[in-house]
């Protein structure tokens, strides 16, 4: 299950395999497919994504973020934080607008969290209900420290 802006939402894009043809539509590749194929990627008209592994530097797509819609940064387990790293890396210091997914062994204690560094999307894995899931989008009322979702601090609220 997806959910994009604190909903369930409808996936409109198509994860395509390295070796898959593209069909006509919103697309998620991999990192090493759209190097490969970068400009055929990006003049073929259409959303698309691309999906880091952990291990995998959004740096890599910086020439060309302003044609990618959609960055899905993969979980290969709970306790990797890097994805984390990248998805602030992202919104604060590349200006990435669009869309940053999360997907894989992430926990609902950590949405609350993905959501302060950037996330605004997540491929529920089996372990998180749609309802973990709800709660823990509220799970944060108030923050003390400035992010990259840009909410109002403690501090902000008592000036």
């Amino acid at each position: 299950m997806l959910i994009r802006n604190g909903e369930p939402a409808a996936d409109a894009y198509s994860a395509i395999a390295d070796d898959a043809p593209l069909p006509d539509g919103p697309v998620i590749v991999s990192l090493k497919r759209f190097l490969a194929e970068r400009a055929a990627l990006s003049a073929r008209g259409g959303r698309l994504g691309v999906r880091l592994c952990s291990h995998e530097t959004p740096d890599a797509l910086v020439p060309d973020l302003d044609r990618i819609a959609l960055v899905v940064l993969e979980f290969p387990a709970f306790r990797d934080g890097r994805p984390f790293s990248s998805a602030r890396r992202l919104r604060t210091r590349l200006k990435f607008t669009g869309e940053i997914r999360a997907s894989g062994d992430f926990l609902a204690d950590q949405i609350a969290f993905l959501l302060r560094v950037g996330f605004d999307a997540f491929e529920l894995p089996p372990s998180v209900t749609p309802d973990l899931a709800a709660r823990a989008l509220r799970e944060i009322s108030h923050v003390y420290q400035p992010a990259a979702d840009g909410r109002k601090t403690i501090a902000d609220l008592r000036r």
